[in-house]
Formats: C-alpha cells, sequence, structure tokens
C-alpha cells in the first residue's frame, strides 16, 4: 500500500511549502525543549513531546505531498502510521509512537496521571523522531533544508 491509496480518505495531496515545513521543525525543537523544564508536571511534559511527534509526523507527510484530512476521525494515527512510507521508520519505533498516541488519549480523555517513564519515553521518542525527520530532509529534501 502507499500513501496514494489513502488520497480522499485520510490525506490529501499538496505541493510541500518549504517555510512551513520548517515551521513544524522549529515549533517541535520549541515542544521537546519545553518539555525537559523542571517544575511542570508529567502530563504536560508527555503533551509537549507527544505535540513535538505529530509536529515532526507532519512535517514528513508535507514534504513527501500530503496532509492528513483533519475533518476526518483519526489523523493522529495517520500521521504516525504514514511515518514508515515517509522517513522509512522502523515499523517497531511506529509501534512505540502509536502506543504513546494511544496513552495521550487516555490521559486526555480520562484524566489518568502519566507516569515518570512514559513521560521520558515520549520525550526520547520525539528527540529520537527529530533526528530522524531531520536527517530525512537534508538527504531527500534539500530544497526544504536549503541546502
Amino acid at each position: 500500500m502507499t500513501l496514494d491509496n489513502l488520497i480522499g480518505k485520510t490525506l490529501e495531496a499538496i505541493t510541500p511549502d518549504a517555510a512551513a515545513i520548517k515551521r513544524l521543525l522549529e515549533a517541535a525543537a520549541r515542544n521537546i525543549a519545553d518539555a525537559k523544564l523542571d517544575g511542570l508536571s508529567n502530563e504536560n511534559k508527555f503533551d509537549m513531546a507527544y505535540k513535538a511527534i505529530m509536529q515532526l509526523a507532519n512535517a514528513a507527510l508535507q514534504a513527501s505531498g500530503y496532509r492528513t484530512l483533519t475533518s476526518k476521525p483519526g489523523h493522529h494515527q495517520t500521521m504516525i502510521q504514514s511515518l514508515p512510507k515517509t522517513v522509512g521508520l522502523a515499523i517497531e519505533q511506529m509501534i512505540i509512537l502509536d502506543s504513546l498516541r494511544k496513552q495521550r488519549n487516555v490521559a486526555d480523555y480520562s484524566g489518568d496521571l502519566v507516569t515518570e517513564s512514559a513521560m521520558q519515553e515520549c520525550l526520547a521518542q520525539a528527540a529520537s523522531l527529530y533526528e530522524i525527520v531531520s536527517i530525512w530532509l537534508a538527504e531527500h529534501h534539500s530544497e526544504i533544508m536549503g541546502k
């Protein structure tokens, strides 16, 4: 299956916008840095790290010429599950990111507390994905990265 198969269902084709993609990368970097600040709850740190993951997945998708249809349910899931097709993310890492998505939903909609270990895992995954997406963009979309 290719991402083209999802056009009209969960994705739409777009022309990549280098400035928008750079803004997503910069926002992800800020969220990762903010998630490391002392004095914040695990829930807030987790939310910031998770937001960075979404921004990075969105940047990769947009660089590949797609955008999720946010009017349809499941756009976070689509962004995460597209990462093996966009940046070549290992399926095992995509499964971890998807489990973090599910944990975020539980915390957001039930008020469950986020453990220190879950927050640390989310932060580590966000930092790892930042590196993966940055390298992929530099190697495959140098026009976006200005190189």
